[in-house]
């Protein structure tokens, strides 16, 4: 995952995985002060197994940037173990020093989390349930929230979003308002739902899909752009192809969600 960091030094975040499951797995980063012409040397975030990133960096309120990271426990390929939990790794650019939060623990595991500061210093955070891919009336993302900057958060509770084992994405517009991509779905990654919250998470009443029919629609990455427009990225056909939406807020303003 690259992101670029208000100072313009670039961040590349990624997984190296030393055994067959991503539960031996640790971070890793390089950064490049030249705009992505030449990189550093690769320096470990994590060292415990089973370590993993995929959501990128918010800037805090502070100006510390809040990495979201996560714990995948288990050797089971077709399953997330109760045990994997998610957690931030706090950057501070005056001390260029790292350090962890609390981890979001929830009755089946959680993976993947997706935050956005609401407040300063308060948090929220959407994240991809544990168990398997099979069918469930169990299915939904799990939220949590934290009120000291990221540095401790609540217990990972059910939100009323569904989830079928799949990645989400959370993003806070410029004008305040929360876009929330994820699978509408308990059993299938389709349809692929953007969810506007003008309300800071109280209500989610908008929503429109991005995506829908008979394919697995998945792992989206939202932006949002110079000129206000919003960028998602998500991928199709068993992860082989990669598709590109681009849309106003006003869109999905215009959409109902399915109660």
């Amino acid at each position: 995952m690259v992101w670029q960091a208000p100072d313009d030094v670039v961040w590349l975040f990624y997984v190296v995985r030393f055994g067959d499951t991503w539960s031996t797995s640790r971070i890793a980063a390089k950064i490049s002060r030249d705009n992505a012409a030449t990189w550093s040397d690769s320096s470990l975030l994590a060292l415990e197994e089973g370590m993993m990133v995929r959501n990128r960096p918010i800037v805090l309120s502070t100006g510390e940037y809040l990495l979201p990271v996560y714990n995948e426990r288990g050797n089971d390929r077709e399953s997330v173990g109760p045990e994997s939990t998610s957690l931030f790794l706090r950057f501070d650019p005056r001390t260029r020093r790292w350090t962890d939060s609390s981890r979001i623990r929830s009755p089946r595991g959680n993976i993947q989390p997706a935050p956005a500061e609401i407040a300063p210093n308060h948090l929220i955070a959407y994240c991809r349930r544990g168990g398997g891919y099979g069918a469930t009336t169990q299915g939904w993302l799990v939220r949590a929230e934290s009120r000291d900057g990221g540095r401790t958060w609540s217990e990972g509770r059910d939100s009323a979003f569904p989830n079928p084992n799949s990645a989400v994405d959370l993003l806070k517009l410029r004008n305040g308002h929360l876009l929330l991509v994820y699978n509408d779905s308990m059993t299938a990654r389709t349809p692929l739902t953007a969810a506007i919250s003008t309300d800071n998470d109280r209500t989610w009443p908008h929503a429109r899909n991005l995506a829908e029919g008979r394919n697995a629609f998945a792992y989206p990455i939202a932006i949002q752009s110079g000129d206000g427009r919003i960028h998602v990225v998500y991928t199709s056909d068993g992860r082989t192809v990669i598709h590109h939406a681009e849309f106003v807020e006003e869109a999905i303003l215009a959409g109902k969600r399915r109660e």
